[in-house]
């Protein structure tokens, strides 16, 4: 195989938040530039002079285009449509400029809005998408947040995003069930998330502390893992359970009101980037996903040693869990069985540990060295 150290650029519009992808992308450029000497370079339109959420080698370098896409998210949809074409010019206008002038061997989009033009800028390099949600719920507009118009909109969008996807060089989605989401795309390849740390030491799974992590959006279902953590709260006594996230949390306060939810047992918390901590301290892991695209938490929470309870939602749980193994997956949106399996951890604790034994063990397979090489050869191919 070859050893070329090769120009890669990534495009993305921030790394200022705590999400999934921007700690992806600033693990695998970390590890690129640091251990296989590549030349990375992260592109941005948005977040210009906010400081990375994620620490960032620096031998990698980011460019911030500043084209101001998140002015929309205050705008009506009509005015917003209208902005967006306006930005998308300049975005392209000022991405290419870019490529020229780096001269990449390849460049990278996150599905994000350079997927539009990507494929038709001559600038030599190969073009790779990859995409950290399942094809369901991408770019889609939930039944009753929307209008007929934004449906419209989204099933055209959609339409031609298919046409794109289908002229890159290669499309990497996380699972093998997403490959099968998207029967059209020939070039598909599967290259999991890899794993951001792997401790030297485990819980001791000796504090009787349930957690989940995530934003506080609708896909997370925080809705239903607070009615579920009712049932559990009135039916066992010690334990308590710790969310954390960024975003709103607004809704979620004012469930756990109407809940009942005793307030030192059920704690809604910030997003923090020491989160190996929490897990270290914790003694399972829950996911109440209405859909993941892999499920970062989850492999987070065995790397520490904690088995998992999560909704076998698309596709992220079932693709890293084995169910009765190392977590428990309940039928998605199931309430009651979200509830008795984490009743049943916590009343079980010699099958909690044989379960945290199996996780810490299985979850190795997506140590960050494995799963960097399925990136290398994936660049060699091309």
């Amino acid at each position: 195989m070859s050893n070329k150290h090769y120009k890669i650029v990534y495009c993305t519009p921030s790394l200022y938040m705590p999400g999934g992808v921007e700690r992806v992308l600033t693990l695998k450029a970390n590890y690129f530039a640091e251990v296989y000497g590549y030349d990375i370079t992260i592109i941005l339109t948005d977040g210009n002079g906010k400081p990375n959420f994620f620490p960032l080698s620096e031998k990698v370098h980011v460019v911030n285009l500043n084209i101001g896409f998140e002015d929309l998210w205050h705008k009506s949809f009509v005015r917003k449509s209208f902005s967006y074409l306006f930005l998308q010019r300049k975005y392209k206008a000022a991405l290419t400029k870019e490529l020229f002038r780096i001269k990449p061997d390849i460049t990278v989009s996150l599905l994000r809005r350079e997927i539009n033009f990507i494929t038709s800028i001559n600038d030599g390099s190969k073009k790779i998408g990859e995409i950290h949600i399942n094809r369901a719920h991408y770019r889609n507009f939930m039944p009753n947040r929307t209008n007929f118009l934004k449906e419209l909109f989204s099933k055209f969008w959609m339409s031609g995003l298919l046409g794109k996807v289908q002229l890159l060089d290669r499309f990497v989605v996380l699972t093998d069930y997403d490959r099968q989401a998207w029967p059209e795309v020939s070039k598909v390849e599967v290259i999991p998330n890899p794993l951001p740390f792997f401790p030297p030491t485990i819980s001791s799974l000796q504090y009787k502390r349930v957690i989940a992590v995530g934003r506080y959006f609708d896909e997370k279902g925080y809705d239903m893992l607070l009615r579920a953590w009712s049932v559990v709260e009135k039916k066992i006594s010690g334990w308590s359970l710790d969310i954390y996230g960024d975003g709103s949390k607004l809704q979620y306060v004012y469930l756990t009101e109407k809940l009942g939810l005793d307030a030192n047992r059920c704690r809604l918390n910030d997003s923090i980037v020491d989160v190996q901590k929490e897990y270290l301290s914790s003694s399972f892991f829950v996911c109440s996903s209405r859909y993941e695209g892999f499920g970062m938490g989850i492999a987070e929470a065995m790397a520490c040693g904690l088995p998992v309870v999560a909704f076998d939602c698309p596709w992220g749980p079932r693709s890293i869990i084995t169910d009765g193994e190392d977590g428990i997956l309940v039928e998605t949106g199931n309430i009651h069985q979200l509830a008795e399996a984490m009743l049943s951890l916590m009343t079980h604790p010699e099958h909690l540990s044989q379960m945290a034994q199996h996780a810490r063990r299985n979850i190795q397979r997506f140590n960050i060295d494995d799963v960097a090489e399925k990136w290398k050869h994936l660049f060699e191919q091309l």
